[in-house]
């Protein structure tokens, strides 16, 4: 996982195998054609500005490119010990990366769990997440959430969500990889898994803390 807070600039390179990623923003007005670019906002400025302002010719700001670059070809970038960008301030305090993967999941009778907030990854201030399996025939139990609203995103498997409000009201829902599902705060939930593989998903929150309240809480 990385994370990025709020108006640090950053970019994404892909090594030699390609890369796909997952974007999740706390605010659910995100749009790209807001995003600062750097590409746009160079295309927009005059070159003699682009100049003064970096102290070189204008003939360097020959080859910018005339509109803004969203995801685009490149060199391969070479080993990271080769790339680092040095710093006369030294390093940022708090690592941008965490190996969700690497952590020791908790095994419960139906799947795993692996939580990742602020607890052990110290800069991830507004948002907590967990990667559910759940096994064949299992469920994630009756629960809810007392903290945020929960964003989902089905990785690989089928499974079925009912969400439930209050005064009986309540919905099913079918998902399978690539699907993304949301329960509103404190909402009660359960979801199963319906097909003969496990079921994969990544459970997100607007929160520094992962936190749920159920019948056999992890």
């Amino acid at each position: 996982m990385w994370y990025f807070p709020p108006g640090i600039p950053h970019s994404i390179q892909g090594l030699e195998e390609g890369c796909e990623f997952l974007l999740v923003f706390g605010d659910g007005n995100f749009s790209d054609l807001n995003t600062l670019s750097i590409t746009d906002w160079f295309a927009h400025t005059p070159k003699d500005v682009l100049a003064a302002n970096f102290g070189v010719p204008e003939s360097a700001f020959a080859h910018i490119p005339k509109k803004q670059r969203y995801i685009f070809q490149a060199n391969v970038p070479g080993p990271i010990e080769s790339q680092k960008v040095s710093d006369p301030y030294g390093t940022v305090p708090k690592t941008f990366t965490y190996r969700l993967l690497a952590q020791e999941p908790i095994v419960t009778p139906d799947g795993t769990v692996r939580i990742v907030d602020s607890t052990n990854f110290p800069i991830s201030t507004r948002i907590a997440a967990a990667l559910v399996e759940v096994k064949p025939g299992g469920m994630r139990e009756m629960h809810w959430h007392p903290n945020n609203d929960e964003w989902q995103y089905y990785l690989s498997g089928t499974a079925r969500m009912t969400v439930f409000a209050a005064n009986g009201t309540a919905r099913t829902f079918n998902y399978r990889a690539g699907d993304v599902g949301y329960t509103p705060f404190a909402f009660g939930h359960y979801i199963q898994n319906t097909g003969d593989q496990s079921l994969w998903f990544l459970e997100m929150f607007k929160s520094d803390r992962f936190e749920d309240v159920s019948k056999d809480p992890f």
